[in-house]
């Protein structure tokens, strides 16, 4: 690999960041078609896997899993809220803590969303094995970033 110049490192091209950026960007407009018929944005899509996997969570813990702060978490569980997917209340052991849990509706949605992952695999046109690896190594750049005192 030949060595790169002072100016080779500012090129565009080269940048991680824009790099990620345009794939997040990207990979997120593919779900939009397959998310809308569900009445879900991409967020919205994201607090539900979390909630399927585990329900009821506190929004503490729904915060931590996403990595999205609260500020950022309360629309999008009140707009969940107000589509009947989720109901928020306050945790009877813990008045301060405020528990997210799935309805009826909310679980039943899962059904639909199953058919989401194997569209977007076949939409992207990569294996299983090259995703896998994908978000392997994306996993690792997020450790990276979180650890580097940001």
């Amino acid at each position: 690999m030949p060595s790169l110049t002072e100016d080779d490192l500012l090129e565009l091209d080269r940048q991680v960041c824009f790099a990620l950026a345009v794939a997040s960007r990207s990979v997120n407009a593919l779900y939009r078609p397959l998310l809308d018929p569900i009445g879900l944005t991409h967020p919205q899509y994201l607090v539900m896997l979390a909630l399927w996997e585990e329900s009821p969570r506190s929004v503490k813990q729904l915060s931590a899993v996403l990595q999205l702060d609260p500020g950022t978490l309360s629309p999008l569980l009140k707009r969940l809220e107000a589509a009947g997917l989720v109901t928020r209340r306050r945790d009877p052991r813990d008045e301060r803590s405020l528990a997210v849990e799935l309805t009826g509706s909310g679980r039943d949605l899962r059904a639909q969303a199953l058919k989401v992952p194997p569209a977007v695999v076949e939409r992207l046109g990569m294996s299983l094995a090259e995703l896998e690896t994908l978000r392997v190594s994306l996993a690792r750049v997020i450790a990276a970033a979180a650890g580097s005192g940001s």
